[in-house]
């Protein structure tokens, strides 16, 4: 059984003061979560992010008292609320999630102590998420959500509608493929790299 951190404690307080109508605690769970939202929602609505994560912030309040869980829950509820309406957005608009955002717009927002994370800490950071945005959309997404908004596997799975196997297998998959990448740059007969072993270390983790 995983035992909470502070931080989670903090947050999960927060959560249920919110839910009691304190505007201060609300305000915490925003500015915890709206970076990493937002930055996901640019991978799938590219500039229309903003727009949407507005729209999901909007049925988050509506609907706060109803939400029964603690922080990790509530991150993964929100970001179920925000895909949807990110993929109303795209059927209305008729175009496909984008997840070829520019790197640059991930700096600084990597998921804390998560395996995907790990990997990419000796790479730079637009570097590593620019090599993600060039994964299959599945993979691409699984990462997403696991580095940028820092959820686990199950949670993952619950957001996109698939088993936690399902999302660790597309997680070791896109994770390998970075690893092949990385390995290609370093040349066939040079030794592995600290980045191609962490990304092989991440994607043995998955699916452990």
């Amino acid at each position: 059984m995983t035992v909470p951190d502070d931080d989670s404690l903090r947050l999960t307080a927060a959560l249920n003061a919110a839910q009691a109508g304190e505007d201060a605690a609300f305000l915490t769970l925003y500015r915890e979560l709206q970076p990493r939202l937002v930055r996901y929602l640019i991978g799938l609505v590219g500039g229309d992010a903003e727009d949407v994560a507005s729209e999901t912030w909007l049925q988050v309040t509506r609907d706060l008292r109803t939400f029964r869980g603690n922080w990790d829950g509530f991150r993964g509820w929100v970001t179920t609320v925000a895909r949807n309406r990110a993929m109303d957005h795209l059927r209305h608009q008729r175009r496909r999630p984008a997840l070829a955002a520019p790197a640059e717009e991930f700096l600084g927002l990597a998921g804390p102590d998560d395996t995907a994370d790990r990997a990419l800490e000796l790479v730079a950071t637009d570097e590593a998420l620019a090599l993600i945005a060039a994964l299959p959309r599945d993979q691409a997404e699984v990462i997403l959500l696991r580095v940028v908004v820092g959820l686990d596997a199950k949670t993952t799975g619950q957001v996109l509608g698939k088993r936690a196997g399902t999302v660790r297998m597309a997680a070791y998959r896109g994770l390998r493929r970075l690893a092949e990448q990385t390995a290609g740059r370093d040349g066939l007969r040079a030794p592995p790299s600290p980045t191609v072993t962490h990304f092989r270390t991440a994607a043995l983790r998955e699916v452990r």
